[in-house]
């Protein structure tokens, strides 16, 4: 296998083991309706990976393997700490500075492609961002981290570069190609 199928392969690996710990994620009234659409979430997981490196991706999936060996659902542990409903379960100070970072590449993603880019990196997706982060091992956030602090130093922005590769996989070319497509439509 070349890099970039070592990558996918992680990524799939990755995906359908938290595809997994979400559908089992028991929910107030029933399943979501997220979870009866497993196609949307595999594909939304997929662009969220899709611009970690392999080291990166290889240290998560250690954690997801962890985190099952020790009957972990960090979906389950994601959501109850975004609804207050456990105590953080890390004090990182990668937190804030990863989440700071993300939430920054998306006000800009937002501001550059309006059209196509809805969020603006507010205290719903902060929440989100950093809930996230603290499923993962110490030594994930630091990976997570160096790659946000890589991107900065070379002015790339990752969650322009995660809805690129979205668009570009559901065929619409790009993220600039998509966005002059909706604005054409307004």
């Amino acid at each position: 296998m070349n890099a970039e199928q070592i990558k996918e392969s992680l990524i799939q690996d990755i995906v359908e083991r938290e595809l997994a710990m979400f559908l089992a994620t028991p929910n107030e009234g029933g399943p979501s309706v997220c979870q009866t659409r497993p196609q949307s979430f595999r594909l939304m997981r997929w662009m969220n990976h899709s611009t970690h490196d392999v080291s990166t991706l290889e240290s998560y999936l250690d954690d997801l393997k962890d985190a099952e060996a020790r009957g972990r659902n960090f979906m389950i542990e994601k959501y109850a700490r975004m609804e207050n409903r456990l105590p953080p379960l890390s004090t990182s100070p990668l937190l804030d500075e990863i989440t700071d970072a993300e939430s920054a590449f998306l006000r800009e993603a937002s501001a550059h492609y309006p059209h196509a880019i809805t969020g603006n990196g507010d205290t719903a997706f902060r929440n989100y961002c950093r809930c996230e982060l603290e499923t993962l091992s110490e030594r994930t956030r630091k990976l997570y981290s160096a790659e946000v602090k890589r991107a900065q130093q070379e002015g790339r922005n990752l969650a322009e570069e995660r809805y690129d590769n979205l668009w570009k996989r559901l065929g619409e070319g790009s993220l600039a190609a998509y966005d002059a497509k909706l604005a054409a439509r307004v």
